[in-house]
């Protein structure tokens, strides 16, 4: 059966039609707003790269970066650690899709239907957990408390799915191997050091780059639960564009946040693809 090149793209036509009308359209609008200084109520009046520039002299954009920084370096390693500890723990048990199915419910929730019940449960005036215990996280008066709330509601939602691609993987590693090396008398710490782990190590980096990009995209629950409180603590740079752009009404400016925040997105998922796919040959 031969087949037609001409057709292939006939078939092809109708998936470029979407893309290139809700991706590749918005990002060439979204480039050129950034050349704008508009407010989306008067005209626009063309600036060329000013916004760019200003980009590099914006003291609240720095903070918002150190932010997220900030957010990632805690967020990251303890997605990466409880994914692969939980899938290893419940690896082989009788209830183990049980369990993955009770971790990953959070990620089939609306996250404005989870941002609502947190805020009722944690609430540090009359949240239920307070009531209950007379235990609350200050998060809405301490900078600390309220980067590790978003924190928290950030793995709380997305813990499920690192344990389905962990434990997927660990699946995928041949029993016979594990069983040989007990045979030569390895522990089941020394299987799990020198076994399980070189061979996770590909679905680990795959996770960290996921992790990296809910890390820098973090602006709903921001949104929803802190708006950037307290103190500006946890201010991201996803919400300190949103601020920008529909708050202060400064659209021209956001447009050039967003391409700053996809140019970002882009450079380091790619250059941790790198790393994954160097790793992987390895």
């Amino acid at each position: 059966m031969t087949r037609s090149p001409e057709r292939a793209w006939w078939l092809a036509l109708p998936t470029l039609l979407m893309l290139g009308t809700f991706v590749l359209f918005p990002l060439v609008s979204v480039v050129r707003y950034a050349t704008w200084d508009w407010s989306g109520l008067s005209a626009p009046v063309p600036v060329g790269a000013g916004n760019f520039r200003r980009l590099f002299a914006d003291a609240e954009l720095g903070r918002s970066l150190r932010a997220t920084l900030l957010f990632a370096l805690l967020m990251l390693p303890a997605f990466l650690w409880l994914s692969r500890t939980i899938a290893v723990a419940i690896d082989g048990l009788r209830a183990e899709r049980f369990i993955k199915a009770l971790l990953f419910l959070p990620g089939l929730v609306t996250v404005g239907g989870s941002a609502i019940a947190w805020y009722s449960l944690y609430n540090p005036d009359y949240g239920l957990v307070r009531e209950l215990t007379g235990l609350a996280l200050p998060w809405s008066t301490e900078p600390w408390a309220g980067l590790l709330y978003i924190v928290l509601f950030t793995l709380w939602q997305s813990t499920g799915y690192g344990v389905l691609v962990v434990s997927a993987a660990l699946k995928g590693i041949p029993s016979g191997v594990k069983e040989a090396a007990r045979i030569d008398g390895a522990s089941d710490a020394q299987v799990q050091r020198l076994i399980v782990t070189p061979l996770l190590r590909p679905t680990l980096l795959f996770l960290v780059v996921i992790g990296t990009v809910f890390a820098i995209q973090s602006y709903t629950a921001v949104f929803l639960l802190t708006k950037g409180a307290p103190f500006g603590s946890t201010r991201v740079v996803g919400y300190y564009l949103y601020e920008t752009a529909f708050e202060r009404l400064q659209l021209g400016y956001g447009a050039a946040l967003t391409v700053l925040v996809l140019a970002a997105t882009l450079l380091i998922a790619a250059l941790q693809a790198r790393i994954l796919l160097a790793r992987s040959r390895a």
